[in-house]
């Protein structure tokens, strides 16, 4: 089983780990507000409106996958800021640059199925010196 895609550096576990990471519409909503700017559980409960047990599971999880940074607050570390990774966004920004290229987009002359054996069989035909939509006299 292959377990690297023909683009980046980045394995197919850590591929598939970001995209889990960001398939929740609550966890694109949290990143989409993170791009904004640090933002503390308060303040992202007041815009989300989700249950802070919920809030704290999807922050758990973009920070696990990468996405997103904390620190407490210095003059009370009861208070925890999140923050978007740049670094996270600039690597993964460049990984789907690369690989949703449209460049990347190539022909394939051969087809597995019965189109893809008739035209074997006409180049073949050709490759025998019939000319291509001749018939063989």
């Amino acid at each position: 089983m292959m377990n690297r895609l023909s683009v980046g550096e980045q394995t197919l576990e850590e591929v598939v780990g970001m995209l889990k990471a960001l398939v929740d519409p609550n966890r694109l909503r949290i990143l989409d507000l993170l791009m904004q700017g640090d933002s503390c559980n308060c303040e992202l409960n007041e815009k989300l409106g989700l249950p802070p047990n919920l809030l704290s599971h999807h922050l758990r999880v973009l920070h696990r996958a990468g996405w997103v940074r904390s620190r407490r607050d210095a003059v009370d570390g009861r208070w925890i800021y999140y923050a978007v990774k740049k670094e996270t966004v600039t690597r993964w920004r460049a990984w789907f640059n690369e690989f949703l290229d449209p460049a990347r987009i190539q022909e394939r002359s051969v087809l597995c199925g019965p189109e893809g054996q008739q035209t074997i069989s006409i180049s073949a035909l050709v490759g025998e010196g019939y000319p291509s939509g001749s018939e063989e006299p």
